[in-house]
């Protein structure tokens, strides 16, 4: 551990100089530390500290309700001829508590290397799924609150809630990331295309906690459309199939989208889980410094032997920045679980109102 410190240290203490060679020459390598810390107190009733159903209420100071605290390093090296090397390692954390988001991996977040030339770029190790990288662009909330946003957690899979890892993403809990995956993206004017290959590297069976899928985005003007598919595979060869599709526009002010999502597990021999996502929202920029954001995002969940639930969502945001990298926000949700998604021990209706503050770097 002292060791490893002592290199993130040393790696840090580098940074200044990289990013000061790299302004003085573009074409120069560059290495840059950036982050991101959120706070923000909470009141909800109905759901717990982490946004799961309950038949009470509570109070707490999360991190992550506007923005996903974090910290990380990226850079990137000229090798000439237009080809470049890159790097990113990135780390998520609790600013509450100062402890890692995720004890098991120290770069939760991202840890990969890749080569750039022309119109392509390939990236090898830990990184975000096609289904996380075409939600971005679409979601109506756009991508805030992770641990509460259903396109986020339902449609691109970091809370699946099927209790089985599906792919190598290192945990049973979700497969928004992938270990040992390879990325090719390929840009072409306003075009992006994605293909991703997910090594399972379990030992005598190739498929296994495999993946592979393909995604593409187009965006003019204000315009932006945003799709993706991928397949999943479990320790047993359980297949987890996924799609996304949705578009976003930026209309003076005001910016509209919307986003479909449909996944099908296998979770047993016979049994299967299909879950769905219908999510809208529209941004206003009332003044230059103040964002108002409203959607709405419907989840209908089948299973096996089951009967057929989900709940239906609201969320609003208010955001004033203070600066170019400080803003504070405040936020009021309403939950309406249908036929006792939420179990029978907890509210029917959840609701919430956050307020807090955001500071990139």
């Amino acid at each position: 551990m002292k060791k490893t410190n002592g290199a993130i240290c040393a790696l840090l203490a580098c940074a200044p100089a990289f990013a000061q060679t790299a302004s003085t020459s573009p074409s120069a390598s560059s290495l840059t530390l950036y982050g991101v810390v959120d706070l923000g107190l909470r009141h909800a009733s109905g759901l717990t500290a982490a946004n799961a159903p309950a038949p009470g209420s509570h109070h707490s100071l999360g991190s992550g309700i506007h923005t996903t605290s974090r910290w990380g390093v990226r850079g990137s090296e000229d090798m000439g001829g237009g080809a470049r090397a890159l790097f990113n390692l990135e780390s998520g954390l609790n600013a509450d508590t100062g402890a890692p988001a995720n004890s098991a991996k120290y770069f939760d977040r991202a840890s990969w290397v890749g080569l750039q030339a022309g119109w392509a770029t390939v990236a090898l190790g830990r990184q975000t799924t096609l289904l996380a990288d075409a939600i971005s662009p679409v979601d109506p909330l756009s991508m805030r609150f992770a641990s509460f946003n259903p396109n986020i957690g339902v449609t691109a899979l970091s809370q699946h809630g099927l209790g089985t890892e599906y792919g190598s993403a290192g945990a049973n809990t979700g497969s928004y990331r992938l270990d040992n995956a390879v990325k090719l993206t390929g840009r072409f004017g306003g075009l992006t295309a994605r293909a991703m290959l997910g090594v399972g590297e379990v030992a005598s069976q190739t498929s296994a906690l495999s993946s592979h899928g393909v995604g593409l985005a187009y965006a003019d003007g204000g315009f932006t459309v945003s799709g993706a598919w991928q397949t999943f595979k479990d320790a047993n060869l359980r297949p987890l199939d996924a799609a996304t599709l949705g578009a976003a526009y930026q209309w003076g002010s005001v910016r509209l989208a919307a986003n479909a999502g449909r996944s099908k597990a296998q979770t047993g021999a016979a049994t299967h889980t299909e879950q769905r996502v219908l999510s809208a929202g529209a941004t206003w920029a009332v003044l230059p410094l103040l964002d108002l954001t409203a959607t709405y995002y419907k989840i209908d969940r089948t299973r096996t032997a089951a009967a057929d639930d989900g709940y239906g969502r609201m969320v609003a945001f208010a955001e004033y920045k203070l600066s170019r990298r400080t803003r504070v926000y405040a936020e009021l949700d309403h939950t309406r679980w249908r036929n006792g998604f939420q179990g029978a021990a907890n509210k029917r209706v959840a609701t919430g109102v956050s307020a807090g503050v955001m500071h990139s770097f």
